[in-house]
């Protein structure tokens, strides 16, 4: 298996219509593409996060799994719309389970 977490830092100015945007399209992921296994994301509530507001969290069989899901047009399109208009920094980490 593996897992890719990811840490999403927001602009300040970012609304909350459009984190609910972003942690919407995040959550149809799965039914766009079919080597996720599973997928969580939300707020932080965690006052050790180094400013994250939000996490996501994939799960693959495998890395053939997460190499499909990164050039997805769904997931590519999500990033593109409702994700990079409002980041201000990204942490991920993949790594197998």
């Amino acid at each position: 298996m593996v897992e890719h977490l990811v840490l999403f830092k927001l602009h300040n100015d970012a609304t909350p219509a459009q984190v609910e945007a972003m942690l919407q399209a995040l959550r149809a992921l799965p039914t766009q593409i079919d080597t996720i296994r599973e997928l969580s994301c939300g707020h932080n509530f965690c006052d050790r996060s180094n400013g994250h507001q939000v996490g996501l969290r994939v799960l693959f069989d495998d890395r053939a799994g997460l190499e499909v899901y990164a050039p997805h047009p769904a997931h590519t399109g999500c990033v593109a719309t409702c994700i990079k208009p409002i980041l201000e920094q990204v942490t991920v980490v993949d790594y197998e389970c």
